[in-house]
């Protein structure tokens, strides 16, 4: 690892600054965040350079406070990521995230004239092009001349010390911001992380960043395995999801325990979901989703699940919710993805409710149960009969009884509670027949180009589950084989598990397991129409054999599971050993109704033999 570093002697004297300007300005983001900052101009910068400091929150109380110091980011001016948007750095959320914390603890914003870390805006777009060749960020600069990084932070400190912040908590990753300020006599309380702000395009950027110059980034082994390579043409904007899943899986494994515990995700693995665009990923364009297809949905809820499962299955759930919501009249998705965002919904149909007519719309009363995601979720989509005709309800989740009655012994953590309605009025417009919605020509499909918006519910509802069991059983085979091959002392020798002939037979059945699971499930994508083109629906052969394939994935699934299990000795009973929450997780993913293999069975022979597929929702 290399560090940028600046020969700077200890307190440094710093020449005298002060403020020309004082101007109170109100700022609002795209995402409707807003804040006032006093924005201060100086006379007497080091570099002569126009740097703003941006005053934010109870900035002066902050000062006076001797115990906790105000909270500083010195952020170096990015046009392509700050104005434009660009995803092949973090600036841009980084200054959005930085003006939202120091403003709830009083501080500064220092917006520094340093393009390109020193190197100017057009040289930074020639350095671009070279990463595009494969050079990674630093060495692209000393390709053209310049250094690793060339800011220096003398004006930051003059500017701080003029307004009498000689002490400060610094919000940053990069510990040579650090260390200038301590050089030039700012001492530094804290140094308070900002968030990862990974996309497909920015991966080998921040890989780059806490691989070369130590910045604190928890990216996850994957973030760099899975880094994009460059691209051309109209697929270039399109995320690479399963990428930004795996990046996922470090954290989502080191909160697994919280998860279960907790019976529902915690907020810190929702917003990492939220950031990642994973609720986005079938939603169209159009509504401010990404429109991918079911490909990329089945393969990134599979990544999940080699972090969590109960993680997989919630996020796999309301990113296909979002996408049913996408399938109503305007006049709902007008609502419902107001200003961009993309809603989170629980649906449910087990079992139906109840609906009849009232002036205006609807009354509705029901008891409905396994409502994944309900806890995460501002809108519930709610089965109901009307006269003999399946309808379905939109209803926003503060209208209606959450009952508390998901205790179970896998997926604990998907917050699958009930929910109760007793002659709940529901607008005329936010109910429709269920006929009409799933329906190729359903009306969202007078709103939405996207080519997946046709597709029949079945296809994406029936992906979650095996999704989730591979998912699963990919991570089990990971810890069995690290297990078997971790030394143990017996006796004073170190001896592996992987060195007995018994083990190694043992692990060979749980691959063959695994492979078959994987085989099953690369032949059930395999029948899928290509990412970006229409789905209206497959002929009977075909459908029997994705149902098929899907199902013979998760029972194999759940034999590479058994089999790592049985090996495992009695340790892996304990609590907190992850391969006993795996085995419990796949045993509900195999009792979910997607995944009931006799009825499969069934209903795939028919098809098969050209009998005739009898259940509609097959």
């Amino acid at each position: 690892m290399t560090t940028a570093t600046h020969e700077l002697p200890l307190n440094s004297h710093l020449p005298r600054a002060v403020i020309r300007t004082r101007v109170s300005v109100p700022l609002r983001f795209p995402d409707g965040y807003a804040a006032s900052a006093d924005v201060m101009t100086f006379h007497g910068l080091a570099d002569g350079r126009e740097h703003l400091l941006l005053a934010l929150g109870g900035w002066e109380q902050a000062l006076l406070d001797g115990g906790k110091a105000p909270l500083v980011r010195l952020h170096s001016e990015c046009m392509t990521g700050d104005v434009f948007g660009s995803e092949r750095c973090d600036c841009g959320p980084q200054l959005r995230e930085a003006v939202e914390k120091i403003a709830a603890a009083g501080g500064f914003l220092l917006y520094l004239r340093q393009e390109g870390r020193g190197i100017g805006l057009y040289s930074k777009l020639d350095a671009y092009a070279l990463q595009d060749q494969g050079l990674d960020t630093y060495d692209a600069n000393l390709a053209l001349g310049h250094g690793e990084d060339e800011r220096d932070y003398t004006a930051a400190a003059q500017m701080l010390s003029t307004l009498g912040a000689t002490t400060v908590r610094l919000l940053s990753n990069n510990p040579d911001k650090a260390h200038q300020l301590a050089a030039l006599g700012i001492g530094i309380q804290q140094q308070v992380p900002t968030g990862v702000h990974l996309s497909a395009a920015n991966s080998r950027y921040l890989a780059a960043k806490r691989d070369r110059t130590g910045h604190t980034l928890e990216l996850g082994q994957a973030a760099v395995d899975h880094a994009p390579q460059p691209t051309a043409g109209p697929e270039a904007a399109r995320p690479d999801m399963p990428a930004r899943a795996a990046a996922l899986v470090p954290g989502l494994r080191a909160r697994a325990e919280e998860t279960e515990r907790l019976r529902r995700l915690p907020a810190s693995t929702v917003q990492e979901l939220q950031d990642a665009g994973v609720f986005r990923i079938l939603a169209p364009v159009g509504a401010g989703g990404y429109g991918l297809g079911a490909r990329t949905y089945g393969e990134v809820v599979r990544v999940l699940a080699r972090g969590c499962a109960s993680t997989a299955w919630t996020a796999g759930h309301l990113a296909e919710h979002a996408w049913m919501l996408a399938r109503w009249p305007r006049a709902v998705q007008d609502e419902v993805f107001a200003g961009g965002q993309v809603p989170l919904a629980a649906a449910t149909s087990a079992p139906p409710g109840r609906a009849w007519k009232v002036p205006g719309g609807y009354a509705i009363s029901g008891h409905w149960s396994f409502a994944s995601g309900v806890m995460h979720s501002q809108w519930a989509l709610l089965a109901v009969n009307l006269d003999g005709t399946r309808m379905q309800a939109l209803v926003p989740v503060a209208e209606l009884d959450l009952l508390d009655a998901w205790h179970t012994d896998g997926l604990r953590g998907t917050g699958s509670n009930d929910l109760r309605a007793d002659g709940l009025f529901v607008p005329g417009h936010r109910v429709a027949e269920w006929a009409l919605l799933s329906s190729p020509e359903n009306p969202g499909s007078l709103v939405h180009q996207d080519p997946l918006i046709h597709a029949p519910m079945a296809t994406l509802l029936n992906l979650v589950a095996p999704a989730a069991a591979l998912g699963s059983a990919e991570y089990a085979v990971e810890l069995f084989r690290e297990q078997l091959l971790v030394p143990k002392t017996k006796n004073g020798i170190n001896v592996r598990q992987a060195d007995s002939a018994l083990a190694q037979a043992r692990f060979a059945r749980v691959s063959g397991a695994l492979a078959a699971a994987q085989q099953h499930w690369e032949a059930a994508l395999s029948l899928l129409p290509p990412e970006g083109h229409a789905d209206a629906g497959m002929p009977e052969s075909p459908r029997a054999s994705f149902r098929l394939s899907l199902a013979l994935s998760a029972e194999a699934s759940q034999e590479a599971v058994r089999l790592a299990v049985g090996g495992s000795g009695g340790s892996m009973h304990r609590l907190a050993h992850p391969l006993q929450r795996i085995q419990r997780d796949v045993g509900v993913i195999l009792n979910h109704p997607t995944l009931g293999i006799d009825p499969i069975l069934e209903q795939a022979g028919r098809g098969l033999l050209g009998l005739g597929i009898t259940a509609p929702s097959f």
